[in-house]
């Protein structure tokens, strides 16, 4: 607790102090034939899309960034959780593998697992090879809740039915992304991400890095990467330059060329060996739920990150890429802009929206520090308590656990403190946040309404956001609660208030 109130009254969060940010080369978008214009388009549109949350976007060109912006609470220095683009380092870590003759893709997957295999093996078990993992084609039917039901997820896995002639049917499942981890490990003794440590991340200078681990101690691949945004650029910009960076070839540009090309009819234009082909010709993603993705275009000498909680599918996003920004770029440098002056205001000035409403009611006074009991719930709090701070209100959570934090809330403006323990998460596998390495942090805002109180809550070095409305009436309270990623979806609470 002296930690939280140091940071506040410091005015800042230590966790930023040790952040790797701006190693990247900047440039005026118009030296690289980028029109300043054609990313404030870009910005404005992606910033007021509905249902969307921007949490970063990092634009480069020939190597350079020219436009980015992190929507206030968001900040370049903090970690994302990245879902599914995950799976590309995955098919890295693969073709690194594969480059060291450490693995083949026509080998066979039983092979890696001789104690995780059932008593009698089918033909479509023993022909299932590296590549159908790869390509999404294993035959075997994804099973999206044996991550939260079971620890031994290798040979769940291997006992399930191979119902389609591995190589044919396109079933896309995190888990065999898992077993592709798997398999990196055995090969290579150790785990998936320090193997990309030592090959790629140390090279290009990646270092605040972490990936969730399963209850087998393997990194889990489908999903899991928690990294910053340049850090996904600098990944980007290694995977547009065939695998070069800084002169050096970190990865076969065999490899690349592989894993970027049509491997199987997934998707609506293809999948290549864990990546997706994209509408625009010739260009390739890496792409996680919500709308984590990284987008290299190669026509274009083009590199987008974008992070973001977004209930559209992802696709208004990559239109507006598609078919507005990429036709605006120039082959040749432009003309300096005033529009890069306006660019550079509007990139700081970014920010998600506010609760709106008063700051201040007597329904304070009734009930400043007293102990709100919740019900069980997902988010783990068992009590909440506000108070009237210096700057906003204050909220004293404690949790089911017995641990306690104080979150700051601003009014019409955002304030960030450190919780006690991990975000919520949008889904549950079994000892998810073991490898993840805290402090996690909250932003928070208010407003009052009458006699109810607005609050909205982003992880900022997660993904996940809260939205809570709590009605007070005499000795109770009512809590309307929605999050990022269950949409339309209202929790309601009946809480007690206690007396002081």
């Amino acid at each position: 607790m002296k930690k939280v109130w140091l940071a506040l009254l410091l005015g800042c969060i230590p966790y930023l102090a040790a952040a790797q940010i701006r190693e990247l080369p900047r440039s005026t978008p118009e030296e690289q034939g980028v029109p300043s214009r054609a990313l404030i388009n870009l910005f404005d549109s992606l910033h007021t899309m509905p249902q969307t949350d921007i949490h970063s976007m990092i634009v480069m060109r020939r190597g350079k960034v020219v436009g980015e912006f992190y929507p206030a609470p968001f900040a370049a220095e903090y970690q994302h959780t990245q879902y599914s683009s995950s799976k590309t380092l995955v098919s890295m870590a693969v073709g690194l593998a594969i480059d060291e003759n450490r693995l083949r893709l026509s080998d066979r997957v039983v092979t890696f697992f001789p104690e995780y295999l059932p008593d009698t093996i089918s033909d479509n078990l023993a022909a299932i090879t590296v590549r159908d993992l790869l390509t999404m084609t294993s035959g075997i039917k994804p099973n999206w809740g044996m991550r939260s039901r079971g620890t031994e997820w290798i040979k769940t896995f291997l006992h399930k039915e191979v119902k389609n002639e591995p190589g044919t049917v396109f079933a896309y499942d995190s888990m065999v992304t898992y077993l592709l981890s798997a398999i990196v490990q055995r090969v290579t003794g150790v785990k998936t991400l320090d193997y990309l440590q030592t090959k790629l991340f140390d090279p290009m200078h990646i270092e605040v890095v972490n990936w969730e681990v399963s209850p087998e101690g393997v990194n889990t691949g489908g999903w899991g990467l928690h990294i910053q945004s340049e850090s996904l650029a600098k990944i980007g910009q290694l995977w547009l330059d065939e695998g070069v960076w800084e002169g050096k070839q970190l990865i076969s540009k065999e490899w690349i060329h592989q894993m970027s090309s049509r491997q199987a009819d997934g998707g609506d234009f293809g999948y290549g060996y864990q990546t997706w082909m994209c509408a625009y010709p010739g260009a390739v993603r890496a792409d996680g739920a919500l709308g984590q993705y990284v987008i290299v275009v190669p026509e274009k000498e083009v590199v987008i990150v974008l992070t973001e909680a977004s209930f559209t599918n992802g696709k208004p996003q990559r239109g507006l890429i598609w078919n507005q920004f990429l036709p605006a770029l120039s082959d040749e440098p432009l003309p300096a802009s005033k529009d890069y002056e306006e660019l550079l205001k509007k990139q700081s000035s970014y920010q998600l929206e506010l609760p709106g409403g008063k700051r201040r009611s007597s329904q304070l006074k009734k009930i400043a520090g007293k102990r709100i009991v919740l019900p069980e719930n997902q988010y783990g709090w068992a009590s909440v308590a506000f108070r009237q701070g210096d700057n906003g209100l204050l909220m004293e959570v404690v949790k089911q656990d017995g641990a306690t934090y104080v979150q700051p809330l601003g009014y019409g403006a955002w304030q960030t403190g450190e919780i006690a323990g991990f975000p919520p998460y949008s889904i549950n596998p079994i000892g998810w946040h073991e490898a993840l390495e805290g402090p996690f942090y909250a932003s928070g805002s208010y407003a009052w309404d009458n006699k109810s109180l607005k609050i909205s809550l982003h992880y900022v070095n997660w993904v996940t956001s809260l939205h809570l409305t709590w009605t007070f009436e005499d000795q109770t309270a009512t809590l309307s609660l929605t999050n990022n990623y269950a949409k339309n979806k209202i929790e309601t609470y009946s809480c007690e208030i206690q007396a002081q």
